[in-house]
């Protein structure tokens, strides 16, 4: 039996956890403040009333005194009732985007890390962050108001009725053009336009944080113009959205809203002229003037009301978008957790029939894969771009789960494994390391916090980083991206190592470290990686060939499956891939620019 889905309205008392019950007391609050805001126009009646029928010995008229003090006490009273409601609202919404943001947060730091490499940071941010925020406002003030709102009008219909009928349906026309006119915006084809503009402005997010993050490349290839597409494009779009609704969707309807609910006193005019004659017959124009009275001032309550149930409504559009940009986080993937955990016996690393397909992918990007890596081999995986070779390192710390085979470590399959003793096991050093904004000490320690300072200083040394600390202001102290302190990309890469070593994990991932680095700094970088590898167990990524000559094996992969594998030496034998791919390196590194001599 299919599960039924909860309201949005439950959806978000399930986040507010024993907030709710604020919630639930600021509504009756403002409930009772809009009771007790009708009171000074009945207050109001009843002095034109009694004024009326004394006229013209107004001295007569000895309940006005009383009448405006009840009026008076009312509208404080209703103030400030409306006010303590608010406060319970806001701090049951504050706790709601609060407890929004935590599980959120919480469910992210189960979800695989490979999540996080198809989805930018700044989108998720964009969805989890700013949707939170975006139902404060709703819990704040738009349910509150709601409520009070349908109290409200349910005492005008009362009132409507006790009074005059005719009057009181004068006043209900302009209400009813003005909630015809309110759906015209926002019901229909309109009701998902709130999705479609948030999702413009998701992806106006993730093209801006893509675009200053790729800046520095980009002003390497100096291609700002075609860069700026992507982003330009997903700018257009949000302004569209954000034109079309302002626009074309709300400007007819909200102009025909605002003229009849601000000028609902206009058909009270026509319907007094058809109905004064037949007071005056009947001897009733004293009721009758009372009467008009009370509805030439109760009208204007009319747009106050209708404005409510506008903001409402946009409040509810945001609240509903907000919650699906949030369940896209928190119905992120979840690494699978074993009941009972099982430790690795060594650093091997087994793959056995292992096939993967990324999410929303039509083909497995690694098929059928199955190699061995003894405790304390250097295994490479080498072979054309999008082979599968990162993928392959990937799914060792479990940044995915494959979808079929095994993968074990020390004999033990990795989902059958703590992931924390998991992640413990095992250092990488991606092609392009980002280093946190804090010191370079405080970078490096991240990989074991426990470490004192000696050892962070040790780690630094084997990983040749002391030039880098030489030249900045404060050594290892210095904060990076501050006062104009930058690291060239191989600087970073040797505070990387610096990390990994520090770490000391048996298994050792290297995801082609040398890819950004200029000649000297390779140099010292090559240097780091023989301290790091040294008696671990090492899966290499490289497209420099060099660099995987000794490996103790090499495996040769295309289109997501292993061609071939062996030494260095073996695969130039079998005159295969390998063997084509080195005789193009061999030719690429020995290519050189050459000036030819003009001959007179």
């Amino acid at each position: 039996m299919k599960e039924k889905k909860k309201s949005d309205i439950s959806v978000l008392m399930g986040y507010a956890g024993n907030y709710r019950i604020l919630t639930i007391i600021g509504m009756i609050l403002s409930a009772l403040s809009m009771v007790l805001s009708i009171i000074p126009y009945i207050c109001i009646w009843l002095v034109a009333r009694d004024l009326i029928s004394v006229a013209p010995q107004w001295s007569h008229a000895t309940s006005i005194v009383t009448y405006g003090w009840i009026a008076f006490g009312c509208a404080i009273a209703g103030i400030l009732i409306y006010f303590i409601g608010l406060m319970c609202t806001h701090l049951a919404a504050f706790r709601t985007a609060s407890n929004i943001r935590k599980y959120g947060i919480a469910h992210l730091m189960k979800a695989p890390l490979g999540y996080f490499d198809t989805n930018a940071s700044g989108l998720i941010r964009n969805r989890l962050d700013a949707a939170a925020a975006d139902t404060e406002t709703f819990l704040a003030h738009n349910l509150a108001d709601i409520v009070g709102t349908i109290t409200l009008f349910i005492a005008m219909l009362l009132l409507m009725v006790i009074f005059d009928w005719r009057m009181g349906a004068a006043c209900l026309l302009a209400a009813v053009i003005s909630i015809i006119a309110m759906f015209a915006m926002m019901g229909g084809e309109n009701a998902t336009f709130m999705t479609k503009y948030q999702h413009a402005m998701d992806r106006m997010s993730k093209a801006g944080t893509e675009y200053v993050r790729g800046i520095p490349v980009v002003k390497i290839f100096q291609q700002t113009v075609y860069s700026f597409k992507a982003f330009q494009k997903a700018i257009e779009e949000y302004s569209y959205f954000a034109h079309y609704f302002n626009a074309k969707v709300c400007s007819k309807p909200q102009s025909i809203n605002l003229t009849f609910t601000e000028g609902a006193f206009v058909f009270l005019v026509p319907l007094a002229l058809f109905i004064v004659p037949a007071s005056i017959q009947d001897g009733n124009l004293l009721a009758f003037v009372t009467n008009f009275a009370f509805y030439a001032v109760f009208s204007a309550i009319i747009s106050t009301a209708l404005a409510r149930i506008m903001f409402a409504s946009n409040g509810i559009m945001m609240a509903h978008s907000a919650l699906q940009r949030i369940e896209m986080v928190t119905n992120a993937p979840v690494l699978s957790v074993a009941d009972h955990f099982e430790k690795a016996k060594d650093a091997s690393i087994t793959f056995n029939n292992v096939t993967f397909t990324y999410p929303q992918a039509d083909r497995p990007a690694v098929s059928h894969i199955s190699f061995s890596v003894q405790p304390g081999q250097t295994v490479a995986l080498v072979g054309p771009s999008g082979g599968g070779k990162t993928t392959l390192a990937t799914l060792i710390p479990r940044f995915w789960d494959i979808d079929s085979g095994t993968i074990e470590i020390g004999g033990v399959n990795i989902q059958s494994m703590d992931p924390k003793d998991l992640m413990q096991q095992i250092a990488f050093v991606f092609q392009n390391s980002h280093l946190f904004k804090t010191s370079i000490y405080e970078n490096v320690r991240a990989a074991r916090p426990t470490a004192t300072r000696q050892e962070v200083l040790h780690a630094l040394e084997i990983a040749h980083c002391n030039d880098i600390l030489d030249k900045l202001p404060k050594g290892v102290d210095t904060i990076i991206g501050t006062k104009g302190t930058h690291l060239s990309g191989g600087e970073q890469q040797r505070i990387a190592l610096a990390s990994a070593i520090l770490k000391n994990a048996p298994i050792v991932i290297l995801d082609e470290a040398t890819a950004f680095a200029d000649p000297e700094n390779e140099a010292l970088i090559q240097k780091a990686m023989t301290n790091l590898m040294k008696d671990r167990t090492v899966i290499m990524i490289a497209h420099r060939l060099s660099t995987v000559v000794n490996a103790d094996q090499i495996i040769v992969l295309d289109q997501g499956k292993i061609i071939e594998s062996g030494t260095h030496d073996q695969l130039l034998l079998n005159h295969s891939l390998y063997a084509r791919m080195w005789e193009d390196y061999h030719h690429a590194i020995q290519w050189r620019i050459r000036a030819e001599t003009e001959v007179a």
